[in-house]
């Protein structure tokens, strides 16, 4: 199980936003975890509330989710820790608001986000890397979300055509 820094309790509001909810803390993957985590909540807010509200979650969670950060990061010296999650929680809400209410978009969403998380392609990497603090934990999950709906929406587009 991954670990919180020194001083900082899982209740502290930053750490149970940061990692949302403890889903960074369990035990290998968190950032996979998390996005499970964050897929879902989307899952139900998409299937119940609708788009609009994913939306609004995603902003929200942008919101605090900045400041949740910025406050981990100040218990340690670990620039991108790995139980700090809401990050990849934003790119996956991003991915799924570009996909229908359906079980294998839903599915596809997930895989495709964990894919570009992970792998990383130019400019996800050169994000990871240069940019700095909040910004760069950030950044780089936001853009690797808005490639997968990119790929999604392409995806959809084709299908439609067939």
């Amino acid at each position: 199980m991954s670990r919180l820094p020194e001083g900082l309790s899982l209740w502290h509001p930053a750490a149970l936003i940061a990692t949302f909810g403890g889903s960074g803390l369990l035990p290998r993957a968190p950032g996979t975890w998390g996005s499970f985590a964050a897929t879902l909540v989307a899952v139900g807010l998409h299937q119940f509330a609708g788009s609009a509200a994913l939306i609004v979650a995603t902003a929200v969670a942008v919101a605090i989710g900045w400041w949740a950060t910025s406050a981990y990061l100040s218990y340690g010296d670990d620039p991108d820790p790995g139980p700090v999650v809401i990050d990849e929680v934003i790119g996956q809400w991003i991915t799924i608001l570009a996909v229908p209410p359906t079980t294998v978009y839903y599915a596809s969403a997930f895989l495709l986000f964990r894919i570009f998380d992970i792998f990383k392609p130019w400019p996800i990497r050169w994000l990871d890397r240069r940019v700095p603090g909040v910004a760069g934990v950030i950044a780089d999950d936001v853009l690797a979300g808005i490639f997968a709906a990119f790929v999604l929406l392409i995806v959809q587009a084709t299908v439609q055509e067939f």
